[in-house]
């Protein structure tokens, strides 16, 4: 059976060794005699597999000691309400920039719980860049100050942080964890869903400061307090067991195979470079953000045609290219290329989208 080259925005594709270890352990791992899937979450196998994939989580990232690593459930869209009621607990104040649907509902929700300040939005131009920001516009008392980092609808991202001072940086990161490295020292909670670079869906990932848990609101739920995730090993409740083993193998696929975040930045930027630099000098295709915000992960790209559009998107499937229809939202296409897309599936989408253009541009 041929495999197609999925650019979903997520789930997305795993690397294909990931898949071929979970297939051999599938019925026995490591003469347990029973899969993953199966085994207790209290047994000393399980207990191994959840310690062994934090542990290379905090190598591969290099997250201090001062940082709990929390695997949990609820996906990422849960931590729009967990963050303010574990944070907003000072003047029940938090700013956020609003760069596209995520951080709106992330906003929309922490406004239920205090008074959450939009700095800054980029919806006059459909989220196409990140703005600028003016320090001298931050509440200097808040809580936190939120950013989502790479926009996956559309193909948006920081490249610079913004100076926050003694406020706490909150960042989610849900499409671009472990695609390059990051500070974690520069950011008080860093949060992602798994299921676009680090396993399938079901589980989320929060990075948080030691002095930024233990002052949850009076009415946060038990389940959304990480005091109690933190004192008890992302073990309060029943955790997302299988899609934590699957996360090991592909922190031990980055960490082995690639050899860590600095190698993976650099076969992204490969893969970007090659796809934004056909769309920089195409007489048909063209993409939708500005230069100096564009993402590595998300790349949406349109032709000025909304027929042709869909045809493009049509053919391309037919071809073995997946998913690159836009989202809903924006329309178009958008080829989410995350780790596991191999650099040969980008050629060869490019060399598509060439043959493509021929045929539909005129001289």
């Amino acid at each position: 059976m041929a495999r197609v080259y999925n650019f979903s925005a997520g789930p997305s594709m795993l690397p294909e060794k990931v898949l071929r270890t979970a297939a051999d352990e599938m019925l026995d791992y490591k003469g347990s005699g029973q899969s993953v899937m199966e085994m207790s979450h209290r047994s000393k196998t399980y207990d191994a597999i959840i310690k062994e994939a934090e542990a290379l989580l905090r190598e591969v990232m290099a997250i201090p000691d001062n940082y709990k690593v929390l695997f949990l459930q609820g996906g990422a869209s849960s931590q729009f309400a967990a963050i303010p009621l574990n944070l907003m607990n000072g003047s029940r104040k938090a700013d956020y920039v609003i760069t596209g649907q995520w951080a709106n509902k992330a906003y929309k929700e922490a406004a239920r719980y205090g008074d959450a300040h939009v700095v800054a939005s980029s919806a006059d131009k459909t989220f196409s860049y990140i703005p600028k920001l003016d320090p001298a516009t931050f509440t200097k008392d808040a809580d936190y100050f939120y950013i989502c980092m790479n926009n996956t609808i559309y193909g948006t991202k920081y490249h610079t942080l913004p100076e926050t001072g003694n406020v706490p940086l909150v960042a989610d990161i849900s499409s671009c964890i472990l695609s390059e490295p990051i500070d974690v020292s520069k950011f008080g909670i860093l949060y992602a869903g798994a299921q676009k670079n680090m396993a399938p869906a079901g589980l989320t990932v929060v990075i948080v400061r030691d002095d930024l848990i233990g002052h949850a609101l009076d009415i946060c739920p038990t389940m959304f307090n990480y005091q109690i995730h933190a004192d008890n090993g992302s073990m309060f409740n029943t955790p997302p067991c299988y899609t934590i083993y699957i996360a090991k193998l592909v922190l031990e696929w980055i960490k082995n195979d690639i050899g860590g975040l600095e190698n993976m930045k650099a076969i992204n930027e490969k893969k970007a470079g090659m796809l934004y630099d056909f769309l920089d000098n195409s007489k048909l295709f063209r993409g939708t953000v500005v230069k100096e915000d564009r993402s590595l992960m998300n790349v949406p790209f349109v032709t000025d045609d909304d027929e042709l559009n869909a045809l493009f998107v049509k053919e391309a499937e037919q071809a073995g290219f997946v998913n690159l229809k836009g989202h809903r939202s924006v329309g178009g296409m958008r080829a989410s290329i995350y780790n596991a897309m191999p650099v040969e599936g980008v050629e060869k989408l490019v060399a598509f989208m060439r043959a493509f253009e021929e045929k539909h541009t005129k001289d």
